[in-house]
């Protein structure tokens, strides 16, 4: 009982966090809509699997579910266009499980890029020449790694709207964590 409470009490969070990364930069001026993102559709292209042909629609998110080998999926609906090898054209809604790539929710964001030119200096008679300087700063977010993932979730307050594809791999991830909270 508690499980499933704590379940609740972390999807409501998540919900609510997700809403305010979802929400627009403030402007003065009102009297424009802001564009709403919806989280549950994400676009979708691709190839036929035998390569002749391609795919090109939007995958609209019902629910999750693990499936019988234990991976997490994506149940919902496909909306869009088959264009086979000879150029037929077929349209339609059909319903579908798309496993889910849980390895997206963790990588890497980067921190600083700094690069500095040739500097030469002259103190007093000694002559100090650095050549170009180039300071990447990468960090590794995910399971342990602690300062990564505080340094990645810093970079990422001023990026405004989340990507799509990101919102949907936060979902994602987040959700199979409750579901191995609740097993």
């Amino acid at each position: 009982m508690i499980k499933k409470m704590l379940a609740v009490l972390i999807g409501l969070s998540v919900a609510a966090l997700l809403s305010i990364g979802l929400a627009g930069p403030a402007t003065a001026d009102q009297t424009t809509q802001p564009a709403t993102i919806d989280p549950t559709t994400t676009p979708l292209t691709g190839t036929l699997s035998d390569g002749s042909g391609a795919v090109q629609g939007t995958f609209a998110v019902q629910r999750f579910i693990t499936a019988p080998d234990g991976t997490a999926q994506a149940v919902g609906s496909f909306t869009g266009t088959i264009t086979d090898g000879s150029g037929a054209v077929t349209q339609g809604t059909q319903d579908l499980a798309i496993p889910v790539d849980l390895a997206q929710s963790s990588g890497s964001c980067q921190i600083l890029d700094l690069v500095l030119g040739p500097l030469n200096l002259d103190l007093l008679g000694l002559q100090v020449h650095l050549d170009t300087v180039h300071l990447n700063l990468t960090a590794q977010a995910g399971a342990g790694n602690l300062v990564g993932n505080l340094l990645c979730a810093i970079a990422g307050l001023l990026d405004g709207p989340l990507p799509l594809s990101t919102v949907l791999s936060q979902i994602v991830a987040l959700l199979n964590q409750l579901l191995g909270a609740l097993a």
